[in-house]
């Protein structure tokens, strides 16, 4: 194992498991395949083993913490899985070692574990996935404690302020790190969520979806708070009530804290005829009603969080070559272009529009889903960020990146 001292590297995942969080196997994966020796520390999910051995990548697992949707129970959560996390990395440190530490938020605690292992010159990359202070005021409705807001903005500046490198998710994320964090350019590299296209590709629809009405309308994601699935579903009353249509049913794929209450409001709204909430359901059965979609749909509204992310979803649907309608948000149209139908922001009538000109025009659907694939090809698929993501190591691996030493006062 001699030679691959310099090119160890430990993952670290709090909130989702291994390989279940696609970033992150592709990250590993195409570390793997360059000659890195990766390790990758995360929670256990149903059935699957404490440790074991996948494509080369060394997976060590604990048992997930308990869920309480409180600010103590949050608390609570972080706390058990960062001593969780700790714990394991002493054992990969004394089984394998590492020489750089690669953390994903949320949290941003792991900085704490990264400057413990700096002390033995392991470097420390943050992989900024998410805008934890953003995200906290849009789940809290703007409502939320300064205290525990000014907190999420000094874990991330200091996660900003010890990185050796930071790979940011787009340019939105890249500016944050810039300004806010005070980075050095130099020291960011902008690594999309860009999917893969070998996995995400039609497959045959499904005969009994296709039966449901002569539009199938598509959706897939998480179903948090800040999700949208709500103005999605305001806008089918909408599209129904408003604008008189019944020829469609939407399929909602997914799971998520607000699952409960989004059914209940379909119900609410009149809509159990029209839409199906699937749950958690395997990769098979997402890409055989994905593909029996005429429409797909991301309905994340605009706020300080949404107008900064590149939604996973979007090229998701593109690379199935499927037409979208979205809210009209910054980073959407970067993604998307022309494979978008947009909609005024959080305006569920107009929203309900969009998808009504798009199931009377089946040319444009067409053609809108041939621009999306094209562009996942082209631009951002997978290899294209895969070779972002060696370029960034390459400057961190045997030396310290140009510009470190003058971070921030």
């Amino acid at each position: 194992m001699r030679e691959s001292v310099g090119k160890r590297v430990l993952m670290l995942i709090e909130n989702s498991t291994y390989p279940l969080d696609v970033r992150v196997h592709h990250e590993a994966t195409t570390l793997t395949a360059a000659g890195y020796q990766v390790s990758v520390i995360c929670q256990r999910g149903p059935d699957e083993p404490w440790r074991e051995v996948l494509e080369g990548i060394f997976v060590y697992r604990y048992p997930p913490p308990p869920q309480a949707p409180s600010f103590l129970g949050y608390l609570l959560e972080y706390s058990y899985s960062f001593i969780a996390t700790f714990l394991l990395s002493l054992y990969v440190w004394a089984k394998r070692g590492f020489d750089i530490i690669h953390t994903a938020n949320p949290p941003d605690t792991a900085v704490f574990m990264a400057l413990f292992y700096r002390l033995f010159g392991v470097r420390f990359v943050f992989d900024h996935h998410d805008l934890a202070p953003e995200m906290y005021l849009v789940r809290a409705d703007h409502k939320g404690s300064r205290l525990v807001h000014r907190t999420l903005l000094w874990l991330e500046k200091t996660s900003f302020r010890f990185a050796d490198h930071v790979i940011a998710t787009n340019d939105s994320y890249k500016k944050i790190a810039v300004e806010r964090g005070g980075v050095p350019e130099a020291c960011v590299t902008v690594v999309r969520n860009g999917p893969a296209l070998e996995r995400f590709k039609l497959s045959q629809p499904d005969p009994d979806l296709k039966k449901r009405a002569p539009i199938i309308i598509g959706y897939i994601g998480v179903m948090g708070p800040q999700d949208g699935v709500d103005y999605l579903l305001r806008a089918l009353q909408q599209l129904s009530s408003s604008l008189g249509r019944q020829d469609f049913y939407c399929v909602v794929i997914g799971k998520g804290s607000a699952l409960t209450g989004l059914k209940t409001l379909a119900k609410t709204l009149g809509l159990a005829e029209n839409v199906w909430f699937t749950g958690f359901i395997s990769s098979a059965e997402v890409l055989k009603y994905l593909s029996t979609a005429e429409i797909c749909v991301d309905p994340d509204p605009s706020n300080i969080f949404n107008d900064r992310c590149t939604m996973i979803k979007l090229m998701e649907y593109m690379s199935l070559g499927k037409p979208i309608v979205a809210f009209d948000l910054p980073e959407h149209r970067v993604t998307a272009g022309e494979a978008a139908l947009y909609a005024r922001p959080n305006d569920e009538l107009d929203f309900a529009r969009q998808i009504a000109r798009l199931m009377d025009d089946p040319e444009r659907r067409r053609t809108m889903g041939q621009i999306g694939r094209a562009r996942v090809e082209r631009e951002l698929a997978w290899p294209h960020q895969a070779n972002r993501l060696l370029e960034a190591y390459a400057s961190i691996a045997n030396h310290r990146p140009p510009g470190h030493d003058e971070k921030r006062s």
